[in-house]
């Protein structure tokens, strides 16, 4: 159906990839993966015929009806339904025909172009078109309603609702879940799974892949590979050819040191010339072997918070909302360190409501919210990214976001610290306006960080966040000693993190008794989309789909709870010596030099000092890696 030969794909001076070959058959479902400005979303503008390859050859058949998401939809006053109907291209030809035919007096191509409005599920197309606005997430009510009123994620949602509606050969996706909240993605990976086409879909949802696709397309290092399987069986063949990448590189690098020490012994003896030249022409027809690059890593630390009160926030019968509209009412909540809680709940349920009020940035309409006074809150919002400054730098930003402490830091030390969020060298000084969304999240996030919160709310976190820097973030989470919420449609985030869930539905937040999986299958059982009055409460759950494998889910996520609750401080006094060692060892270095001055003996006892701590340090580094290790065996 598609096929690129030898292709090379250029953006600007950049070369995205070259000798890229691999085909697509009809009924394939392929994902495209990669890091951040690898080339992905550039090979769906290829596909698409907005770009030509540089080199080599694409085909595809001339009549591919495609399907895409418009990059923007039109504030307009257009109904919902109308414009997501609209999608079904087909149709609208068929009504402008039939317009046409009426207008002209032509009553017998009138009536062939009913039958075949008819045939094409012309009456069904209105139906059609609200169950794809409804599944990703539109209330009944907003399907009257015109694009112009709604959000831009919302109206993000109506171009892939449209989208879906066309009747197409091949469905190009990129990133479709990020307007999505989970509700929309476990509905929206149902339809992909039962779509007959044939699909191309960049996405850094690991689990929302794993469901979906059959192939996986590769994008490294400028080198495009196809891999047969999922996500998850393309990360195992991966890792498999770079272990044989990397040990064949190994052996051929013995090789040619062997012989070039052999050109080198011989070179100026006569006798050997013919044995030199030949080993020198081997050397230079030797194949190179490709191999596979470490690229840039994400080892993010969430800095120990300076104090951990218990609680850190407490509510009593606290209603939420806006105005005169109690979105949520009668939740009662304690929040302490160690604390690892997710949010559930359809589309405008309140989620969001929900962490601004406990975040303290949206003031209750009832009750009462207590808040520690060393109560230190990180909030990421969904719309936080978009708060940066265009023209300013990360450094500048980092200052001016972070507050008077932050701003008060050396330039230095902010620069030490946007490095481990991958922010390095002149990057910091870069405008924002010139940084990927992916780029932006991680900013927004070292601002949040610098503050030291003892609670992190985060709403939302991982859009525009590639595999590697999700899972960083996923591996800092699960160290931190202080409370985490999570809105986040990425399931692998939460499931990695949370151990308890909340749900808001029908104006309250109720307590969850499951895991992620009994979610969906609550969920698939109707209960967000057929209101309040037949939505199962959470609680009821428990008695319908209760068996032995879901309790022991629960059960391991109590204990993976508890054993991050025992490791979080060993892990976190395990960085601080370790940071210590550092800078004393280098000290101990700087004064042995010095001690070689005979002028600076008296120094002498202030070498032993710092050697005794480096001691006492080194026991104590030892004896946190034991207790560590029998942690993680309990």
């Amino acid at each position: 159906m598609l096929t690129l030969r030898d292709v090379r794909l250029r953006r600007g001076p950049r070369v995205l990839f070259e000798h890229a070959t691999f085909g697509v058959f009809r009924g394939d479902k392929v994902g495209i993966v990669g890091r951040n400005g690898s080339g992905k979303s550039s090979l769906l503008a290829l596909v698409r015929g907005e770009l030509a390859p540089d080199l080599g050859d694409y085909a595809a058949p001339a009549n591919l009806c495609i399907a895409v998401v418009a990059q923007s939809v039109p504030d307009s006053a257009q109904r919902v339904i109308d414009y997501v109907r609209e999608g079904d291209t087909e149709l609208v030809r068929i009504e402008h025909a039939i317009a046409a035919a009426h207008a002209a007096g032509d009553g017998q191509r009138e009536a062939h172009l009913h039958a075949d409005f008819d045939a094409a599920g012309g009456y069904g197309a209105r139906s059609r078109a609200a169950s794809l606005a409804t599944g990703l997430g539109f209330e009944a009510g907003d399907l009257e309603r015109p694009l112009q009123v709604f959000s831009g994620g919302l109206r993000m949602r109506a171009a892939l609702a449209r989208a879906l509606m066309r009747r197409s050969d091949l469905l190009l996706l990129d990133e479709p879940t990020n307007h999505l909240d989970l509700d929309a993605v476990l509905w929206l990976e149902g339809w992909l799974r039962a779509y007959r086409g044939t699909l191309l879909i960049v996405s850094h949802d690991r689990e929302f892949l794993d469901a979906i696709v059959t192939r996986t397309v590769h994008l490294e290092g400028g080198r495009l590979t196809a891999y047969n399987g999922n996500y998850s069986a393309f990360e195992r063949q991966w890792a498999a050819a770079r272990e044989r990448s990397a040990a064949l590189a190994e052996s051929q690098r013995r090789e040619m040191a062997h012989v070039q020490d052999f050109v080198d012994r011989f070179r100026a003896k006569a006798s050997k010339a013919r044995q030199v030249q030949s080993r020198l022409k081997w050397l230079a027809r030797l194949p190179a072997i490709i191999e596979a690059q470490d690229e840039e890593s994400f080892a993010w630390q969430f800095g120990v918070p300076r104090k951990l009160p218990r609680p850190l926030v407490a509510l009593d019968r606290l209603a939420g909302g806006y105005g005169s509209r109690r979105v949520f009412e009668g939740l009662g909540l304690s929040i302490a360190p160690g604390d690892r809680i997710g949010i559930l709940g359809r589309n405008g349920a309140g989620k969001s409501t929900l962490m601004k009020t406990i975040a303290g940035t949206l003031p209750p309409l009832a009750g009462e919210r207590v808040a520690s006074p060393d109560l230190e809150a990180g909030f990421f919002a969904q719309l936080e990214v978009e708060q940066l400054a265009a023209a300013a730098s990360a450094i500048e930003e980092l200052g001016r976001r972070g507050g008077p402490a932050i701003a008060a830091w050396p330039p230095q030390r902010k620069r030490d610290h946007l490095g481990r969020f991958g922010f390095r060298g002149e990057r910091v000084f870069e405008p924002v306006d010139r940084f990927s969304g992916g780029e932006r999240a991680r900013l927004t996030l070292a601002v949040i960080v610098a503050r030291e919160p003892n609670l992190l709310l985060l709403d939302e976190p991982t859009n525009h966040l590639d595999f590697e820097m999700r899972s960083a973030l996923m591996l800092a989470l699960q160290d931190y000693a202080g409370a985490v919420l999570i809105v986040s449609h990425d399931r692998s985030l939460p499931r990695g993190v949370c151990d308890r869930f909340l749900v808001v539905v029908d104006g309250a937040v109720r307590p969850f008794d499951g895991d992620l999986e009994d979610y969906a299958a609550w969920l698939a059982r109707g209960a967000p989309a057929g209101g309040p009055e037949s939505a199962e409460p959470p609680a009821a759950i428990e008695s319908a789909t209760a068996t032995p494998t879901r309790a022991d889910r629960r059960d391991a996520r109590r204990r993976e709870a508890a054993a991050r609750n025992r490791l979080s401080p060993l892990r976190a006094e395990l960085r601080e010596i370790e940071a210590e060692l550092a800078a004393l060892t280098a000290q101990r270095d700087d004064l042995a030099r010095a001690l070689a001055d005979p002028a600076q003996f008296g120094r002498a006892a202030e070498f032993g000092s710092i050697a005794s701590r480096i001691t006492a340090l080194e026991d104590r580094w030892l004896a946190l890696g034991e207790a560590i290790d029998a942690a993680q065996r309990a």
